[in-house]
């Protein structure tokens, strides 16, 4: 299909590249470093980096991730302003500063290409609900909306996309100093689940903590329920995904069925630079609802 603007994101929507790419939306890839080397976050192009990149941190070695510089944000959206206009959905500012590099990049470039336009947006958006904002949008965009419209819909409906997580494994919240050493022991103890979503700025916030993975199951339906565009008649897309815990992810998978029987459910991994914040046995639920609170 032939289109009249370029829609782009960043490798930290958490979909396969396959998906995005069969999608014609461009990716701007972020890496990530662990032992002393630097990766690409990979998008499933390879099917053995998520467990090579796992192997790694159960060996001792513990990734870090930087923000996408101005520089890296011109030479990638040169090589689209060559094509076409753009519209670029970046990866919520909540989680990185790197939305700012983009945007100055953006303004730097309109004397280069005076002839093209370049937006930007903060998606406040992160992993697959990012991933399902930015789809949200292809979908606009193959039904034939024009490229402002997708860009003032983007900024009105990005504090409506809803990210609910819990975590069964503290290590990564201990490392980045969310809990205490002492917290996590005992968390990890008892079985403590944290309950957390984003907040209207993009942020991560902990509401809440519950005994176990059931419970904390339970936790994220009521909140889907309390939240969820028609609650138990939601019917818009979902996206569930865990970082290599596939358990937990059926068991969700399985909760939220049931309680919402026409929601369009999909599975996705949660990618390299996400899970390189929250480690192994996270579950993450995404899905369009009211405004999301401070």
């Amino acid at each position: 299909m032939e289109y009249n603007f370029i829609l782009s994101c960043e490798s930290t929507v958490d979909l396969p590249y396959s998906y995005i790419s069969g999608r014609d939306i461009s990716v701007l890839f972020y890496s990530y470093m662990m032992g002393g080397k630097e990766y690409e976050d990979d998008m499933l192009r390879n099917t053995d980096a998520l467990d090579q990149f796992y192997d790694r941190i159960d060996k001792g070695q513990m990734p870090s991730t930087s923000q996408i510089n101005e520089y890296r944000y011109i030479e990638y959206f040169t090589g689209l302003l060559k094509k076409g206009d753009v519209l670029h959905l970046a990866f919520g500012s909540g989680m990185t500063p790197s939305v700012i590099n983009a945007k100055n990049a953006a303004e730097k470039m309109k004397s280069e290409f005076p002839d093209r336009k370049l937006i930007v947006i903060d998606s406040l958006c992160s992993s697959s609900g990012y991933g399902l904002f930015v789809d949200e949008a292809a979908d606009m965009r193959d039904g034939g909306a024009s490229m402002d419209d997708i860009a003032f819909w983007a900024l009105s409906r990005n504090e409506y996309m809803h990210h609910s997580f819990f975590s069964t494994d503290f290590t990564m919240f201990k490392r980045s100093g969310r809990v205490s050493g002492a917290t996590a022991a005992f968390g990890t103890l008892l079985g403590i689940c944290p309950l957390m979503h984003l907040n209207l700025a993009g942020k991560i916030v902990a509401y809440g903590k519950v005994r176990g993975k059931k419970a904390a199951v339970r936790s994220i339906v009521k909140e889907m329920a309390e939240r969820a565009e028609n609650g138990y008649d939601y019917a818009g897309k979902c996206f569930i995904s865990g970082s290599h815990c596939p358990e937990e992810v059926e068991l969700t998978k399985k909760a939220i069925e049931e309680a919402f029987p026409k929601a369009k459910i999909t599975i996705h991994e949660i990618g390299t630079i996400i899970a390189s914040h929250c480690g192994k046995g996270t579950v993450a639920v995404f899905f369009w609802g009211d405004k999301r609170s401070e």
